[in-house]
C-alpha cells in the first residue's frame, strides 16, 4: 500500500497537523482571553487615574 518514504511523509503531515490543531486550541483557550482581560484591566486602571488626576486638579483650584 505504502512505500516506506510515504509513510514518513504521511506521519511528518499527521504530526504537523496535530501540533497546529492543538496550537490553535491552546491560542483560543488561554492566551487571547489572558491577552484581552490584560489589557481590559489596564485600560480600566488608566481611566481610574485620568479620574483622579481629574479629581485632584478640580480640588486645588
Amino acid at each position: 500500500m505504502f512505500e516506506f518514504d510515504q509513510y514518513l511523509g504521511f506521519l511528518a503531515f499527521l504530526s504537523i497537523l496535530t501540533l497546529g490543531f492543538w496550537l490553535m486550541i491552546f491560542l483560543i483557550t488561554f492566551v487571547i482571553p489572558y491577552w484581552i482581560g490584560g489589557s481590559l484591566i489596564e485600560r480600566l486602571n488608566e481611566i481610574k487615574e485620568e479620574r483622579k488626576a481629574k479629581r485632584e486638579s478640580a480640588s486645588r483650584l
